[in-house]
């Protein structure tokens, strides 16, 4: 016999198992863990880089992906006996597809105690507009009446 109440499909659990299977953990999110959230006319991205040289920041935008590389050095002095090797080093990139609709021509980048702040606009022909309706009379002939 059966039991269905530990083989029903639950998409939630299931959900939730693979988010934190995989999906979280993907390489590029180990090194350059991302928050991107939109916040009026702009989406934001914050990448947290922390012990990143500024001048290794490199941020593109090619045929609608936008791509960030940053670089943190590795610590390799000789004589030393690492005891807990976890933070990773290297060079990192990280990529973004941006949908239509957005004004790449004014991408903002800002780098700040460890976090890269991009802010991308909405283009100005993709905000929502309001058509104002007007109201002209009708162009009726006004029948009079005849009187006897």
């Amino acid at each position: 016999m059966v039991d269905m109440a530990t083989t029903a499909f639950d998409p939630f659990r299931d959900l939730d198992r693979w988010l934190t299977g995989g999906l979280v953990r993907t390489p590029a999110s180990v090194g350059m863990p991302l928050d991107l959230y939109r916040e009026g006319e702009s989406f934001v991205a914050r990448i947290d880089l922390p012990g990143v040289d500024p001048a290794t920041i490199d941020v593109d935008v090619e045929d609608r992906t936008l791509t960030v590389r940053a670089e943190r050095p590795a610590n390799d002095a000789e004589g030393l006996q690492w005891l807990a090797h976890e933070r990773p080093s290297g060079t990192f990139a990280r990529q973004l597809t941006l949908g239509h609709g957005l004004a790449l021509d004014r991408i903002s980048a800002q780098y700040t105690d460890g976090v890269l702040t991009l802010t991308i606009p909405v283009a100005e022909e993709a905000k929502p507009r309001k058509i104002e309706v007007t109201h002209a009379p009708a162009n009726h002939p006004v029948i009079e009446a005849e009187q006897a």
